[in-house]
């Protein structure tokens, strides 16, 4: 069973590999379209990782696509390229931030 978009967010913490991020400062953030709604950002500072409901003004990637694209992306049941390739995941700001974004969390349900 998948979980919902909310859940994956609370868990986004417990997935979140800091080693990977070591020396990185940076801030992603997540906009949920349809009908979950939302925005969640995520701060990373030198291998600490923070969630912050409700998104930042000024983060350094933003992903914008569906609850139920993220979920089945977090999941790894559909590759995040493919749905970028294909319009399902748009992204704004730092592309290469938003390329290292699968190693700095595990996937999987």
């Amino acid at each position: 069973m998948s979980m919902t978009v909310s859940e994956l967010f609370e868990h986004l913490s417990t997935r979140f590999k800091g080693e990977a991020a070591a020396g990185l400062a940076r801030t992603l953030q997540w906009h949920i379209t349809d009908e979950d709604p939302g925005v969640w950002a995520f701060e990373i500072n030198d291998g600490q990782g923070r969630l912050i409901p409700g998104g930042v003004d000024n983060p350094d990637t933003t992903f914008i696509t569906s609850g139920e694209t993220w979920v089945a992306i977090a999941e790894g049941r559909q590759d995040a390229m493919r749905a970028f390739m294909t319009g399902k995941l748009k992204v704004k700001g730092d592309m290469m931030l938003a390329l290292k974004v699968p190693k700095l969390f595990e996937t999987g349900a």
